[in-house]
Order: structure tokens, then sequence, then C-alpha cells
């Protein structure tokens, strides 16, 4: 046994010191981690503008955030590789989550083999290519599931090429990787009940019914230097008639035509992504989606600078159709456009205590609400305020 100092990648090129403990076995290395993240939050009101994450439960419901919250997890990570002196390789990754209510849920269960710097196939559960990176993202997403309720009725749809993403809690996925130099082509295909990624199953104020499961398909071309990154995607549902609901007249709409395409670069000021968090790192991305009676747009920009993250993420909704006798939650009730501006800052205070695998985290965001007058109501505005403890080992 060796216990052996690694580099762990948390959100994007964000680097913190991770320790592992290997075993070297006749078929191969087994490696156990760890990661600790817990957070102590403060937030202006109970209700969110958006359906965007901003809490680390694994039940997260933009309907129910409490104003002061402790909340967080603990993940345990085995590994398996094998490698081959002809660089084939197979390996296994399962990382079980604890959090604060009690539950264990996963965060990766894959299984995955190939040739290195050549291809590799993945099969389970995992998340795909990130389109939509947002660096030192302290209080805007906590990376938990990123295909399930990512929408919610009344609230703000953030659109970030995540529906295919992966680590749906009802489906799994394949995944093809091809290597060319500082190319790559990767094609993931989930299959999952679409109407999970609707929070409570509602979409436009109506209840959805499943007919069958949906098949996401997501290719990614991308293209890393040391300093430059660029990618580029579009994700969209194959199954026709998968999911929707029958109308007053008891007519069936299709609610399961989705068509998302994304754009994103980053920059990195020393020449390796690896080392970016030393010196200056800038993502940009832009997502569109087309969906039954919704079309989305966003668009964000962050950058990392000594340990200083900043935020902006802007985003339009346009929706065409409502049901006018919805009662829920939330600031949207009828169809119409709305604008969503948020921003975010953070501070990384690293080291604490002199231990290399333990820092704090500083984040605050305040969104705002742009609201067509037609639609009833003003504008309105949320703002919290995030203390992060995070421990690897």
């Amino acid at each position: 046994m060796k216990l052996k100092i690694m580099l762990g990648v948390c959100c994007l090129y964000s680097v913190s010191a991770l320790a592992s403990i290997e075993w070297q076995t006749t078929q191969g290395t087994l490696k156990f981690y760890g990661d600790v993240e817990f957070n102590v939050d403060a937030a202006s009101k109970k209700h969110q503008l958006t359906s965007v994450r901003t809490t680390a439960k694994k039940d997260f419901d933009a309907k129910d955030t409490d104003r002061w919250d402790v909340n967080g997890r603990i993940l345990i990570g085995f590994d398996g590789l094998r490698e081959l002196d002809n660089q084939n390789y197979a390996g296994f990754s399962a990382q079980p989550l604890a959090d604060l209510s009690g539950k264990v849920n996963l965060d990766d269960a894959a299984f995955y083999f190939g040739h290195q710097n050549d291809w590799r196939i993945k099969i389970g559960r995992y998340e795909a290519y990130d389109m939509f990176p947002l660096g030192q993202d302290t209080f805007i997403e906590y990376s938990g599931n990123t295909a399930n309720d990512l929408y919610s009725d009344g609230f703000g749809y953030i659109y970030m090429m995540k529906e295919g993403r992966g680590r749906s809690s009802d489906g799994g996925a394949i995944e093809l990787t091809k290597y060319l130099g500082d190319f790559t082509f990767q094609v993931n295909a989930m299959i999952k009940d679409g109407t999970t990624l609707f929070d409570d199953n509602t979409y436009h104020g109506y209840k959805l019914h499943k007919d069958k499961n949906v098949i996401y398909l997501r290719p990614v071309i991308s293209y890393q230097n040391g300093f430059v990154s660029v990618a580029a995607a579009v994700e969209h549902n194959l199954i026709n008639n998968a999911y929707g609901y029958n109308d007053h007249n008891g007519k069936w709409l299709d609610q399961s035509k989705r068509t998302g395409y994304g754009l994103t670069t980053s920059w990195n000021s020393e020449g390796d992504f690896n080392k970016s968090t030393d010196g200056i790192l800038v993502n940009t991305s832009v997502a569109y989606l087309d969906a039954e009676q919704e079309k989305d747009f966003t668009a964000g920009i962050n950058s990392i600078w000594q340990g200083i993250g900043l935020g902006y993420i802007f985003a339009a909704n346009d929706i065409k159709s409502f049901n006018p006798s919805y009662k829920g939650e939330g600031e949207i009730h009828a169809k119409g456009k709305y604008k969503l501006h948020t921003i975010n800052a953070s501070y990384l205070i690293p080291d604490v205590m002199e231990l290399d695998n333990f820092d704090i985290y500083l984040g605050t965001y305040w969104s705002h609400l742009d609201r067509d007058k037609k639609q009833g109501g003003g504008d309105d505005n949320r703002y919290g305020a995030r203390l992060r403890f995070k421990y690897f080992f």
C-alpha cells in the first residue's frame, strides 16, 4: 500500500490538492479518496427566481429553499484502472455520496475502456463534456444531478446544455470519445424518463404523462492547446411523443421535441489548464434551446484570478403557451418573455491551518428578474451568501 498525493479537478480547471490511497494488484490499480463539502447559507427570500441550484441538497427543489441553511455532502470515491504495455486500458469509478439529510446517493458509477490517446467508450452514470463551465461556482450550481429537475414551473430556466449531459436518476448513458491531437470528438447517448427533467413532472402548468423513454444524443467537438479551449455541441431528443399532456379538449400534445445548441471557450494565462488557477482563467459560454412552446437563450462569462472569482449570466425565456389556471409557486405564471440577470462572486482561502487539502470559499450572488409588465407584477430580486468548507482526503 502507498499513499500518493494526486491532483483533483473541482468544477473546470480549478485545481486543489487531493490525497488518495492506492493499491497495486495483479489486475491493476485500486484508488480510494474522498471529498468533503459543507455550506452555511443565507438568502434574501425563501423562494428562488430560477431553477438553478443554489444549495448542495441532493433533493433540491427551487420552491423550497430555506433562508438560513446548513447543507453539504461527503463523497467517497473508489476507482480501478488496468493499463497494458500496448496502451489498452479499462477501469471503473464509483462515488457514493452522503448528505446532511441522512440520504446516501451516488455521483458517478461508470465503466470505461479504450486505447490511450486514441479512443474510449464509457457506460453508466457520469457527466459528459461541460458546455457551460462556471469557474469557481461557489454559489451558482452544486455539482449533482445535471439531468433531473432542471426545469421548474414558475421559475426562470437558465439553459446550460445539461439536459443530455448525464447523471440521471432514471437512466444511464453510453459515450464514445475519439482523440485526434488537439481535437476531441465525443458522442454521448443518454436514455431516461424524459419527464424527470421537469420538477413535479409539470411543464407550462400542465401535468406531463410519459409514453416512452427519451434518447438524448449529444455530440461535442472540442479543441484545446495550452492557452485556449473551444467546444461546440448539440443535444437532441430522438424519440417523438415520448411524453406530453392532453389539453382541455382531450387532444394529445407532444412536449418531448427539444434541441439545444451550445458554444463555449476558455482562456488561461499560464499556457496549461492544469495550472490555470495560478494566473487568470476566463470562460465564456452561450446556449440556445428550441423546445415545444418555449425558446431559451443563455450567455455567461466568468473569470478567476488569485482566488477571486467573478461571473455574470444572462438568460432570456420566451414561453409561447401556459396553463391559465396555474396556481403554483414562483414568479412566472403566464406565457411571455422574461429576462434574468445573475451576478456571482467568490473568494478562495487556500491551505487553511496550513493544511493543503483544506480550503474555505466565500461566495455571494444577486439575481434579477425582468418581467414584461403585461404579465403582471413587477421586477424581482434575490441575493444570498455562502461559507463553504472544502476538504479532500
